[in-house]
């Protein structure tokens, strides 16, 4: 099992930037995919992107292809997600997951998450 604890939300202005990070614990975190996930109001819990292993190979969902950059430092334990060009509909929490498999997941078959921080964009 991974601990992971999610930082770097807040509130920020349309068209700019935030970046988040995931501090992920044990020992195999390198040989996880992880990817990030975000859920609006009343809405479904979404996939945004993910990685695997060794930062090779990202996925990103239509959305925010172009605009988010997922990376990892197998080093440092820690996955982030950047987010330039934010829009009101970036809206949500984001949440970043761990599966213990080498390749990237796009979808929410992850084993473990973390609590979510919240990321505002205003209009």
């Amino acid at each position: 099992q991974v601990q992971l604890v999610e930082s770097g939300g807040g509130l920020v202005q349309a068209g700019g930037s935030l970046r988040l990070s995931c501090a992920a614990s044990g020992r195999t975190f390198s040989s996880y995919g992880m990817g990030w996930f975000r859920q609006a109001p009343g809405k479904e819990r979404e996939f945004v992107a993910a990685i695997n292993w060794s930062g090779s190979r990202t996925y990103y969902a239509d959305s925010v292809e172009g605009r988010f950059t997922i990376s990892r430092d197998n080093a440092k334990n820690t996955v982030s997600l950047k987010m330039n060009s934010l829009k009101p509909e970036d809206t949500a929490v984001y949440s970043c997951a761990a599966r213990n498999t080498m390749v990237a997941v796009t979808t929410t078959n992850y084993d473990d998450w973390g609590q979510g921080t919240q990321v505002t964009v205003s209009s």
